[in-house]
């Protein structure tokens, strides 16, 4: 299996200098594969620049600018523009799909955070001074930088890539062949049903609290968010205040995948198969439609923008996406079944008579069935439908 292991960089103040500016380097070149290849486009012949094309002027460029382009590594570098043909790429799909396009757009300096290392010992080297007691990653152009390594790394590193986070540097490692896990058996098979009101509940009727970092931090990022406000663009002043800006969403980033980690490891450890809802959480949180008034031209009616609003920031304070991707990490690593079942209606039906009505729905606290009379709690009551629906893939996987 394919794992990724991040990892803190220690770099001397020389060495932060040179990483800065190899992100600059490597964003100037990301702007300008994008002004070629939309000065071709528009060109009366419509002429097309692919990859190939803009990979070949490589060692023209590296040797024109030999300061800032050629001290760099080629793969790098490469890397980069395949980075660029692939957001075209994706585009181009978006538009035959007739999706919104969404067109490439220029990368602003502090909008480019990464440099991606296609091959462990090509312009990089993993653990580079591997009898030292200090583990260390050579990056050409950078030197040896020191690395907080605080986990063993598993199988052959592949690819090697730096990244900027705020002042902080890391190196991430992407591993294949990584070694599974499997955890023993526990005979259990359940569901979980995501919400708002709990983060999660589980069919056997546990629920885990929603802890809601963002709305803690609100008061925080709002004083934050004011004082950047207040400051004249450019000034020192501005600068420092958008640091404080990005502090204050890196820990509730922080804090919000620490609380997925552990969430995901708690059910990956007590149950062989997990069920839960197939989410679109993008069509989720999208805002409703205006609704023009028939008696009023060019007035609006309400539509309840501002109660949706409310509920799109609990959706995206929850991390359900960030959630659901850690544990289909930990499930596959652990030799645990994570099955995506059918949303719809698991909190309508009763599981006991079957029946499906919005009328069972009391409130969001309670259902009670208006055909046989049974009474459970919203949130384990469809936890329990949910893990019904995946008991019912598993015993339908074997005859497909």
């Amino acid at each position: 299996m394919r794992r990724s292991f991040k990892f803190l960089l220690r770099p001397t103040s020389k060495q932060a200098t040179a990483l800065t500016q190899m992100l600059v380097d490597h964003w100037s070149l990301y702007n300008a594969a994008l002004q070629e290849r939309r000065d071709a486009y528009r060109h009366v012949s419509k002429t097309t620049v692919r990859y190939g094309d803009q990979s070949a002027q490589l060692k023209d460029i590296r040797a024109v600018d030999p300061e800032r382009q050629g001290r760099w590594s080629f793969s790098s570098q490469q890397a980069t523009l395949r980075r660029l043909d692939k957001a075209m790429q994706a585009f181009f799909r978006r538009v035959k799909a007739g999706d919104k396009p969404g067109y490439p757009r220029f990368r602003g300096v502090n909008w480019f955070d990464t440099v991606e290392f296609p091959k462990d010992g090509d312009g990089c080297r993993w653990n580079s001074t591997p009898n030292d007691s200090i583990t260390r990653v050579r990056l050409q152009g950078v030197g040896h930088v020191r690395v907080h390594q605080h986990r063993p790394v598993l199988g052959v590193v592949k690819t090697v890539s730096v990244k900027r986070e705020g002042r902080r540097w890391h190196v991430v490692l992407a591993c294949d062949e990584v070694p599974a896990a499997p955890l023993a058996v526990t005979g259990r098979h359940i569901g979980i049903d995501l919400g708002v009101a709990h983060f999660l509940t589980i069919s056997d009727g546990t629920h885990v609290p929603n802890p809601r970092y963002a709305r803690a931090a609100a008061d925080a990022l709002a004083r934050a968010q004011q004082d950047l406000s207040r400051c004249v663009r450019g000034s020192g002043r501005r600068r420092k205040a958008r640091r404080v800006v990005a502090t204050v969403h890196r820990k509730i980033c922080r804090q919000r995948l620490d609380h997925a980690h552990k969430a995901a490891l708690a059910l990956v450890r007590g149950a062989d198969v997990i069920g839960h809802e197939r989410l679109r959480i993008v069509s989720m949180v999208r805002a409703p439609k205006p609704r023009p008034d028939p008696d009023q031209p060019g007035v609006f009616a309400p539509n309840g923008a501002a109660a949706k609003g409310g509920l799109n920031r609990s959706i995206h304070d929850a991390g359900w996406g960030v959630f659901l991707g850690i544990l289909a990490h930990k499930a596959e690593s652990a030799g645990r079944r994570l099955i995506p079942v059918d949303p719809r209606d698991t909190s309508r039906t009763c599981p006991r008579c079957g029946h499906v009505s919005r009328d069972n729905r009391v409130n969001q606290a309670v259902f009670r069935c208006v055909a046989c009379g049974h009474t459970a709690n919203a949130d384990v009551n469809a936890a329990v439908n949910i893990a019904h629906r995946a008991g019912l893939v598993l015993r339908e996987a074997p005859a497909a």
